[in-house]
């Protein structure tokens, strides 16, 4: 056997001589264990959803474990048992002492059967407040070739002319060509759509007025603070549950909530609105939002439904729906800036990749420009395909619904200031918005 043999040899046995010190500590581990779990029971808890992020789970089992003390012998638990036994008679019959002993000396009668009148005052009711707007609130049905194909709610919010108005979701009405509302009192009357509009979601219906109808009183989001009592009123599930009225607190003012106008995944705009832990069904939409005075502070209209989330609805903010309901009051819409082009997200890489646009490395965030429309406001300012506009008016836009949301706090004809990159570089530009005639 030459020297290399001898050394490959020397290596074999050293390996094994290692696996098998490996596995001898292995076979240690393996009996200190059977020997733990010989000595031990185990309870499998129930099943646990633990959340891992907002939109999945991961299923964890819990095991509680518990040692037996196999030392303590049957003839050492009887003695204690006896002694607790004792104890426990010598506890119950002092206890009686004292008590009888009490009794006497403060002249406690008691009749057997007696009975006492108990007045209970209720100081957190909000009864009063819900008679103020209870009248004025109304189920929406929305119909098309005679079938009923939606269900909300809305409310009596102003009186003029002849006319009571009312105000509702457009998503509640945008699918029916005949709308028709419930009060409380039986009344079933058809209304005329005066108009609606899709990004505020705000429609407005007009009856004639009678001095049956109640109009609710308008309160001002500006006073209310986070934790503040709020009730809703509203139809879930449609006229079978109608005046079905829930309370809760407002959760947070001021949210900026992104919204999707399609079932698609993508989102389409942000809505600024109130949040509240008020329960809000299917049905409730564009049902009043009110305060503890019965004034009407918002607009439910939407909520968060996830397995992970309990308790998150959301209202329009009550000035802002006034707003659209005016300016729909006169010319069945709101009026929007338009600027003349069309956007992708720059997350949307493959439409990028289509439209052959490609980003700078140093990007991040913005709204990439697909195309720009002939003498549009847009190209009248020199904006080209390909720019990515990253600020509105001094204010970072990431995406197009952020885009959308800012532009829109716009009117027709004002100037505004967009910051753009194009090849790398950072330009600027003012373009005078013009009113969308769609």
């Amino acid at each position: 056997m030459d020297k290399e043999e001898l050394n490959n040899l020397e290596d074999k046995i050293k390996k094994e001589k290692k696996d098998l010190e490996e596995r001898m500590q292995q076979i240690k581990e393996e009996e200190k264990k059977l020997k733990y779990l010989n000595g031990t029971k185990r309870i499998y808890g129930r099943k646990l959803s633990i959340p891992t992020n907002k939109e999945t789970y991961k299923e964890a089992y819990y095991e509680n474990t518990y040692k037996e003390e196999n030392n303590i012998s049957n003839k050492k638990l009887v003695p204690l048992l006896v002694l607790i036994v004792i104890l426990s008679f010598i506890s119950g019959f002092m206890g009686a002492i004292v008590v009888v002993k009490y009794s006497s000396n403060n002249n406690v009668t008691v009749s057997k059967g007696s009975t006492s009148n108990v007045k209970i005052t209720e100081t957190s009711s909000i009864s009063d407040a819900v008679n103020k707007v209870y009248d004025a609130v109304v189920v929406v049905e929305g119909y098309k070739d005679n079938n009923l194909v939606s269900t909300g709610t809305g409310f009596v919010y102003k009186k003029e002319s002849n006319k009571a108005y009312i105000m509702t979701n457009n998503h509640v009405i945008e699918s029916a060509k005949t709308i028709k509302v419930l009060f409380n009192n039986g009344d079933e009357i058809e209304t005329k759509i005066v108009g609606s509009d899709t990004y505020s979601d705000i429609a407005v219906l007009s009856i004639t007025d009678s001095n049956k109808i109640s109009v609710a009183q308008t309160g001002n989001t500006s006073k209310l603070s986070v934790g503040d009592t709020v009730f809703a009123v509203g139809s879930p599930e449609g006229s079978t549950y109608a005046g079905t009225v829930t309370k809760g607190v407002l959760s947070a003012k001021e949210r900026l909530v992104e919204v999707a106008l399609s079932n698609s995944n993508t989102s389409d705009y942000y809505m600024k609105v109130l949040q509240t832990d008020t329960a809000i069904n299917p049905g409730n939409s564009g049902g009043p939002l009110c305060n503890i005075n019965g004034e009407v502070i918002g607009i439910t209209n939407m909520k968060l439904v996830d397995s992970s989330v309990e308790g998150m609805g959301f209202a329009i903010p009550i000035e802002d729906a006034l707003t659209y309901a005016e300016s729909i009051e006169k010319t069945g819409k709101v009026a929007r800036p338009y600027i003349g082009i069309s956007m992708l997200d720059l997350s949307d890489s493959y439409y990028l990749w289509q439209a052959g646009i490609t980003l700078p490395g140093n990007i991040k965030e913005g709204v990439a420009i697909y195309s720009v429309e002939n003498s549009s406001p847009a190209a009248k300012a020199g904006l080209q395909k390909g720019d990515i506009i990253t600020e509105v008016a001094g204010t970072k836009v990431g995406a197009v619904s952020k885009f959308r949301y800012e532009l829109y706090k716009h009117s027709p004809n004002e100037t505004i200031e967009i910051k753009y990159y194009r090849n790398g570089k950072l330009e600027t530009t003012k373009i005078t918005l013009s009113q969308n005639n769609s």
